[in-house]
């Protein structure tokens, strides 16, 4: 057996144990935060983990089902309400980036590319490719993205709990067993499906958003009737969460206190700024509070509706508002980083 997969099914062994102590102690969403405590534990211990590598993109599709899945006539009628929302993000990507990108690269001394990226809110995985791309240093993305996802994935669900009285060890779907085999055959395949149409066609979030497009689809078409049983919901959790433990594998004392530093700060910050727009949402009434709060906190979009799944939500919302503030860090990137230089 090649190393990579000895590491692989290590990693994946020490999150099953840690699913299983999460469990045994009634400690909220199990399948997410056991098996990231548990990889990170073992990590900063010296433990050689690896991740899933392009199975994490695959169980990610399964999130991009159930909110395709979760798309029906009476959520087409709100997208243009949703639509409202999509207009505060371009203020709230420019708010993030003069709160964190000075923090980064005046407090922490990064260079500016990998500064910017790292100060953006979104997902884990797309802002280091894009990072990458753009000459980041793709270490220290990782670290950070990896420390502000895990500050914030660790305080929400006790927000959740406590305000909207959401129960964090509930199924988050049906049992795979009362799933009538053809349905699940069919999420399965708009998952994979949809996904390799997205990424040929070059789609932006393709792991998510070509799940998302075909299943919607077949679900308003008939075709699709229910969304991914608890069991895949799960299998995606445990996944997502060794993406984010695994990645502190190998990591320094001299990174621990720069690198993991930077990213609780800018994890602090961005919840800061995340916060006020929040409450102006609902002020405004452009999305209710639970949905509002899922979409705006600046956690990874794959945690972010791995919550959402769980607490009930409007997924479309969630995922849409997501997916939109990424593009938009990509795409305002070479003006923002030109004036946030000059400053």
């Amino acid at each position: 057996m090649p190393d990579f997969l000895k590491r692989r099914l290590f990693t994946a062994c020490i999150a099953a144990v840690g699913v299983a102590v999460f469990l045994g102690f009634s400690l909220p969403i199990p399948f997410l935060l056991g098996p990231m405590f548990f990889c990170l534990i073992f990590a900063l211990g010296g433990a050689r983990l690896e991740g899933m590598g392009w199975l994490g993109s695959a169980f990610r599709t399964v999130l991009g089902v159930a909110a395709g899945a979760s798309i029906t006539p009476d959520v087409m009628q709100a997208v243009p309400e949703m639509a409202l929302s999509l207009i505060v993000l371009p203020v709230f990507v420019i708010c993030t980036a003069l709160a964190s990108y000075p923090l980064m690269r005046k407090g922490f001394g990064f260079d500016p590319v990998t500064s910017y990226y790292g100060a953006m809110p979104g997902g884990l995985q797309d802002l280091v490719v894009f990072g990458e791309e753009a000459g980041a240093n793709v270490r220290i993305l990782s670290l950070i993205h990896a420390t502000r996802v895990l500050f914030i994935v660790s305080i929400a669900p006790f927000i959740l709990g406590h305000v909207w009285d959401v129960d964090l060890l509930a199924r988050p779907g049906v049992d795979a067993a009362d799933s009538p085999p053809l349905q699940i055959v069919l999420l399965i395949a708009a998952g994979l499906g949809g996904w390799a149409i997205a990424r040929r066609l070059n789609i932006f979030g393709s792991s998510i958003i070509g799940p998302m497009v075909l299943t919607a689809g077949l679900s308003l078409s008939g075709i699709i009737t229910q969304r991914p049983p608890a069991e895949m919901i799960w299998a995606c959790q445990f996944v997502i969460g060794i993406g984010v433990g695994a990645k502190y594998a190998g990591v320094t004392w001299a990174e621990l206190r720069q690198v993991v530093l930077a990213g609780i700060a800018n994890g602090a910050a961005l919840a800061a700024v995340s916060a006020v727009f929040i409450l102006g949402v609902i002020a405004t009434g452009l999305a209710p509070s639970l949905e509002a709060f899922l979409a705006f906190l600046p956690g990874g979009q794959g945690e972010m509706v791995v919550l959402a799944i769980i607490a009930g939500a409007d997924l479309t919302y969630v995922v849409l508002i997501h997916i939109f503030r990424v593009a938009l860090v990509v795409m305002l990137a070479p003006v923002l980083m030109k004036r946030l230089m000059k400053g």
